[in-house]
């Protein structure tokens, strides 16, 4: 009884890349040591505390304490008394300068957030000091569920970067190394399919996917309370389908570069306008309107919007699936492209 083409050699080859990961130290600390590291920073860096008071500078003159004393009874500054603001201004050790004689004078830069902020802070706290009285007294109520935090986005973020990584390095850089050192021309003697052989790499990278994805979850849920608030089976299968895309990715890449340094710096090339577009660290929404639907294309938006659907908005199956039939879109087209192009040597 002959074995199926494409049941044992597949599982065989898959087997050979675990080993071969599990024998490279670095890779092992790119998968899971590097996502809980950058996590735990970045997590503590924007914890749930309060926000950082905004630095402000009062120019020294006869109404200097008195405008220091109304500002120092605001929570979000940070006052004092300067005697070289325009230089403290312009290196940036104070965000707004409050300045003047009986007109007040702030100088600022508008194009800072904290600039602004500070701007509405100083006026309000000099305004209220001069006997301003507002007619309407608001209440207030703080938002504290699971979404609101950074580390909320961050995480999500996180674990698509994370899959997008170890997919195409985890695939494209073992097929560049085992070409560069022959062993792939040794393969054109036997009866191994292409199609077999980088198959395997992805089934590899299966073994792999459970542990790499449990870890970060649970070390979300374990430091920073960051919950699954969807379906664990969902977010196992958007995993998996979000780590064939990002396989097909890494092989696209490899199936024809000779050198580490090519493939190298063609998935430099692919990855790095979505480390920076795709929401891994802050939204896209910031970006203009007319290149949105360019970034809401790539592969990782597509991952790191459904993942934070999962975990932070309970999404289901259901209303993810579109998300997951693009992300299968980009996994079987350049599977199928990786494939066809592919070279042994």
């Amino acid at each position: 009884m002959t074995p199926s083409k494409i049941g044992p050699p597949i599982i065989e080859l898959a087997r050979a890349r675990t080993k071969e990961f599990l024998r490279e130290t670095e890779a092992i600390f790119w998968v899971f040591g590097f996502p809980l590291l950058l996590a735990l920073v970045l997590g503590f860096a924007f914890r749930d505390k309060a926000p950082d008071k905004v630095p402000v500078g009062v120019a020294a003159g006869p109404t200097a304490q008195q405008r220091l004393a109304a500002l120092q009874k605001s929570d979000a500054l940070q006052p004092r008394i300067v005697t070289d603001g325009d230089d403290a201004l312009r290196h940036g050790r104070i965000s707004l300068l409050v300045s003047g004689g009986p007109e007040l004078v702030y100088a600022y830069d508008k194009t800072r957030p904290d600039a602004l902020t500070a701007r509405s802070a100083v006026d309000d706290a000099l305004q209220r000091a001069a006997g301003r009285r507002d007619p309407l007294v608001p209440a207030q109520t703080f938002v504290r569920e699971q979404g609101a935090r950074y580390i909320d986005f961050l995480l999500p973020g996180l674990l698509g970067m994370n899959l997008m990584g170890t997919g195409m390095w985890g695939t494209g850089f073992v097929i560049v190394n085992a070409r560069m050192k022959k062993l792939l021309k040794r393969f054109i003697a036997t009866p191994m399919r292409k199609r077999d052989y980088v198959l395997s790499h992805f089934l590899s990278r299966v073994v792999f996917l459970v542990l790499e994805v449990g870890v970060l979850v649970a070390f979300g849920w374990l430091v920073f309370g960051v919950r699954v608030n969807g379906s664990v089976l969902t977010l196992a299968l958007l995993c998996v389908v979000g780590g064939f895309a990002f396989s097909g990715l890494g092989l696209l890449t490899a199936s024809r570069a000779r050198t580490i340094e090519a493939a190298s710096g063609l998935m430099n090339l692919i990855m790095m306008p979505m480390w920076l577009c795709s929401g891994v660290f802050f939204s896209y929404d910031r970006f203009p309107e007319a290149v949105k639907p360019l970034i809401k294309a790539l592969p990782l938006t597509i991952l790191n919007d459904a993942l934070r659907g999962v975990m932070n908005d309970a999404m289901t199956l259901a209303q993810i699936a579109p998300k997951m039939l693009w992300l299968a879109v980009w996994g079987v087209a350049t599977f199928l492209v990786g494939v066809k192009i592919f070279r042994w040597q």
